[in-house]
């Protein structure tokens, strides 16, 4: 977890400040009993010093007696443990102080030359030698550790450091809080207000200039972000208006489609139906103006009757291209139908009809295919109508192939034959009501569309492929159950 910018400057600033402190701290106190060290020792050579010269004036004016007992008067004072008095060639003439002190004192000493130097373990103890012309006057003097008593100054100087450590990160936590966090704070509650819906972002006043800045710049950005927003809900506006008036001109359009349709429909069943109307009337006059003798009227009455049948024919196809889906209400009829029984049953069907007594039909089924969602008497009408446009198309010595196989959708059924072919004009009306390339009285232009409404209602599609040179080719996509 990540801190505020506040705890991090907060934390980097206690950093900085042990690197700075720590070693000024350990400074400060190394320096001080260094220096207080120092002090003890030249005060203790200043001491020495002193007593040897007095020593050395009694000397002169005094008995040995007298010399001794001043020697350990001597001894005890300012830290002084042992005297030594030495003759003019240097050897030891008298010494007073405790045992363990006056057996540090030398042997011999020059009686000419001053020293000072450092006995005992750790510079503890220093023996102050004064030259003197009767001989050198030696004074043995304790230097005490000095560190006991530079802790409290050194403690002193630890606490002052922390204290000033901690105002320094009191001040620093305020004026970021008021500096730099509050305005951050007030402006990131300014871009939530924006992002919620305000319109307008109001920066807050600052004294920093780089915040100042960035409030600036964020204002000046939600301006554009705002003005960018406008646009796109114009534009938004805009196309919703074009759907609506491209929504109002589609269902124009399909309205015209279907007006067209209908006249066209319309148009096809006047043309379909007024030839045998008009061969209807025209028997009827020549039965009724009479004159006919009895085979006369029994032709004309057959002619009248095919004519009649003609018209109920159209009128049936008709009927079922309006009503494609509705399947017939027995149980038997609304199971999956097999490809392959249905194929082979209309081949029977047709066998024995003149139209194909002089065509070839062949059959190539893949075996074991799946049902498929279309009805056994649905497929035999579609593969009939198939059959009998491509029987129209070939005519005498032509060959008609059907043709089922697995495929992705499902089952794919092929009717081809060789033929002409299916004109390019008409190819792309071709599944619409009376649209045919049949001469007048020898099709409805029903069949194609009916073929397609049974199969599109059943999930699947027929198509007439275009790539095939060789004649014409019908390939029917029905989906399995």
């Amino acid at each position: 977890m990540r801190g505020g910018l506040r705890l991090q400057i907060l934390l980097l600033l206690g950093s900085l400040l042990l690197l700075a402190f720590i070693p000024l701290f350990f400074a400060v106190a190394t320096y001080t009993s260094v220096t207080l060290q120092q002090l003890r020792v030249a005060h203790a050579r200043s001491l020495g010093r002193a007593v040897a010269g007095h020593v050395a004036e009694a000397r002169r004016s005094r008995s040995a007696p007298d010399l001794m007992r001043l020697l350990r008067a001597e001894v005890g004072t300012e830290g002084v443990e042992a005297i030594g008095v030495y003759g003019p060639t240097g050897e030891q003439v008298a010494r007073a102080g405790e045992t363990a002190a006056a057996d540090q004192l030398p042997a011999r000493r020059a009686p000419n030359r001053e020293a000072l130097e450092e006995l005992g373990d750790g510079g503890t103890v220093i023996a102050v030698t004064v030259p003197s012309p009767d001989g050198a006057i030696v004074a043995v003097l304790r230097v005490d550790d000095q560190s006991a008593r530079a802790a409290p100054l050194v403690r002193l100087v630890g606490l002052y450091t922390a204290l000033v450590a901690l105002a320094l990160l009191v001040i620093a936590y305020f004026a970021l809080t008021r500096l730099i966090v509050r305005p951050l704070d007030a402006l990131a509650r300014a871009a939530e207000r924006v992002a919620g819906g305000a319109r307008r972002l109001v920066v807050p006043e600052t004294s920093v200039r780089e915040l100042s800045d960035l409030g600036a710049s964020v204002g000046i950005m939600t301006e554009r972000l705002l003005l960018e927003e406008d646009k796109l809900r114009t534009k938004i506006d805009e196309v919703e208006r074009a759907t609506e008036r491209l929504k109002e001109a589609q269902d124009r359009l399909v309205r015209s489609e279907r007006l067209a349709s209908v006249g066209r429909l319309a148009a096809g069943l006047a043309h379909e139906i007024g030839n045998p109307i008009s061969a209807l009337m025209g028997l009827e006059d020549l039965v009724l103006a009479g004159g006919l003798s009895s085979e006369e009227e029994h032709d004309f009455l057959l002619r009248m009757r095919k004519e009649t049948e003609r018209i109920h024919r159209i009128l049936r196809d008709l009927l079922q291209f309006a009503r494609p889906a509705a399947l017939p209400l027995s149980e038997e009829a609304q199971e999956p139908g097999d490809v392959e029984t249905a194929v082979r049953d209309t081949a029977a069907l047709m066998a024995p009809q003149r139209s194909l007594n002089e065509v070839s039909l062949s059959l190539d089924i893949s075996p074991h295919l799946a049902p498929v969602a279309l009805g056994h008497e649905q497929l035999m009408q579609v593969t009939l109508n198939l059959v009998m446009n491509a029987a129209d198309a070939v005519g005498a010595g032509g060959t008609i192939r059907i043709a089922a196989k697995r495929s992705a959708q499902g089952v794919e059924l092929l009717v081809e034959d060789d033929g002409p072919g299916v004109d390019p004009r008409v190819q792309a009306q071709l599944f619409e009501p009376f649209v045919t390339t049949k001469e007048v009285g020898k099709g409805t232009g029903l069949g194609l569309a009916v073929c397609r409404g049974l199969v599109e209602a059943a999930g699947g599609s027929i198509a007439l492929d275009t790539t095939y040179t060789r004649g014409a080719r019908f390939v029917v996509q029905l989906p399995t159950q």
